[in-house]
């Protein structure tokens, strides 16, 4: 249990960091904003813009990992849409509370816990799901807002301002300008790693402590039925997404021990700030939303450590 506690409480000890020096006024209500903006822009893209160009294809083409840990996230995703759809029909609102459910916190909390938990040569398999979380999952959710919003436009139009969106997200443009490192045979020049990984190297504490600021501001108190589409989403997310994880991981796609518990420990991460971001730019469900990243972050203290002792 101590060493569980040695992996688990310094990630969350900035995270509530975070959450402290916002509730008693040390930051500001802009805080969250400009951190993440930070994260979004610089930290994050650079980290992973450093791992991709200092891996080969070789590393990044396990094909067990990706078919284990896409198809359980897009499983959880399309059924939080269909479960929408029954109630309220084909709507924007659809896609964002997929995204809800389906999201897990793999550029913020995951590269941070499975370095602790599992070691250094964890970080190309977090890096496999964050790829897939942005150029997958995100992106497909910003194509189906989009479609859904524009019902009855032209084809081009839509295709436009959905390559403009995907276009200007640093999470897909950094990987795949640098896979044509590697792609190439190419090295990055020397002060470019440096200044690559001294900014990357911001990226895990200060989105770990931007999280604990969002986190902390107040919000309206939820209705009813508002409760229990949050406990949906956060069943979905903490229990049913590493359970698939599991599941495919043990009979389809078989993993060795050390993959198969990255898949799920990426799989059980709580939602990310991602689906907030992109329900709060459409105007759609950015208060449950919000509470779904609260509730499972605080909740996925327990599960992750009860998973870490399960695997001793």
């Amino acid at each position: 249990m101590t060493s569980i506690l040695a992996i688990v409480l310094p990630i969350f000890a900035l995270i509530f960091a975070g959450w402290l020096v916002r509730r008693i006024g040390v930051m500001g209500p802009q805080a969250s904003s400009e951190l993440n903006r930070f994260v979004v822009y610089l930290a994050l893209p650079a980290l992973l813009f450093d791992i991709v160009a200092g891996s080969s294809w070789k590393d990044l083409w396990q094909l067990h990992f990706v078919a284990v840990f896409t198809i359980s996230t897009m499983v959880v995703f399309i059924l939080t849409i269909l479960l929408h759809a029954r109630k309220s029909g084909l709507d924007a609102d659809g896609p964002v509370l997929g995204l809800a459910s389906a999201y897990p916190n793999t550029g913020y909390l995951g590269f941070p816990l499975l370095l602790a938990a599992l070691g250094p040569s964890s970080n190309t398999l977090t890096l496999i799901s964050t790829i897939i979380v942005a150029c997958v999952l995100f992106a497909g959710a910003i194509v189906m807002i989009e479609v859904r919003l524009h019902v009855g436009s032209h084809p081009l139009k839509v295709a436009a301002k959905v390559a403009k969106s995907l276009a200007k997200n640093p999470l897909i443009v950094a990987p795949v300008v640098a896979a044509f490192f590697p792609a190439g045979g190419l090295a990055v020049p020397h002060p470019v790693g440096v200044f690559l990984k001294l900014l990357g190297a911001a990226a895990s504490p200060c989105a770990l402590v931007g999280l604990g600021l969002f986190l902390a501001q107040k919000r309206p108190t939820e209705e009813r039925s508002d409760a229990r589409l949050t406990g949906l989403l956060v069943a979905l997310k903490l229990v049913v997404h590493p359970a698939l994880a599991w599941l495919l991981a043990t009979t389809l796609f078989p993993l060795s021990a050390p993959a198969r518990h990255a898949a799920v420990l990426l799989a059980m991460l709580p939602t990310g700030t991602g689906p907030f971001m992109l329900a709060e730019f459409y105007g759609r469900e950015a208060g449950i939303t919000a509470r779904v990243i609260l509730v499972s972050t605080v909740l996925s203290i327990a599960t992750i450590s009860v998973y870490l002792a399960a695997i001793g």
